[in-house]
Order: C-alpha cells, then structure tokens, then sequence
C-alpha cells in the first residue's frame, strides 16, 4: 500500500530501494559498483540527502557535484544524458511504487533539477579539446 513520505524512515526506504535497482540496472551498476565500496554508508548519506532536500533539515553536508566529476573522470568523460534518463526513470519508478502524495512531486521535480544540473556542469567540467 502506498503511503506519502514522512519521515526518515520514509526517505530511507526510497533510498534503499532505489540503489537497490540501480545497483540492478546494466547501464549504472557496474558504474556505481565501481565507485562505492560502502553502500551502508552511502545509502545514510544519500538518505541525509534527501532528508535535507524534502524536510529542508540540515543533515547532508558534501558536494555531489563533484563526487559526480569524479565518477565522470574515472569514467573517461562519457557519462550522458543515456545514464541521467535511466537515473531519473528509475527514481520515478521507484517514488510511483512506493509513494503518494506532495513529496513524491517535490522529489521528482527535484531529481529533474538536480540531474539537469549535473548533466550541464559535468559537460562544463570536462577538458577543453581543439
């Protein structure tokens, strides 16, 4: 039965379930594998994450951005909009299966922010070929 999100049990269910599919997925997990050698710990800190993105609580501290700079680097510069639709489909997926209400909307609409962010600075980021 789907609930709204309330808490950060809520939050750390989404979190949890999503990385679970994304550790799933052909495309992302061997990238994610990769990179994350502690996933207890990564799913608290993007449960903090996300607590702070939808309560407005300030539990996550860090710079995603360039955590993903990394992972682009590493990745010889080829993360796409390919890898930012699957994470995003997979995030809205997972949000739907789960949850309804106005947070499942402020977590979709902030995923399409973030990744739309991301997606343009890592490109920016990226050495200047001639």
């Amino acid at each position: 039965m789907k609930k709204e999100i309330r808490t950060r049990k809520d939050v750390f269910e989404l979190v949890n379930v999503f990385y679970t599919k994304i550790r799933a997925n052909q495309v992302l997990g061997p990238i994610f594998e990769k990179h994350i050698q502690n996933w207890p710990k990564h799913i608290e800190r993007l449960t903090d994450f996300w607590e702070t993105n939808l309560f407005f609580v300030r539990k996550f501290k860090g710079n995603p951005l360039l955590k993903h700079q990394i992972v682009d680097a590493a990745s010889n510069y080829t993360l796409d909009e390919k890898h930012f639709g699957i994470w995003l489909n997979l995030w809205f997926e997972t949000l739907d299966d789960l949850f309804h209400g106005e947070k499942v909307n402020i977590a979709k609409n902030r995923a399409r922010t973030m990744g739309t962010f991301f997606h343009i600075n890592l490109f920016n980021a990226r050495p200047k070929t001639t």
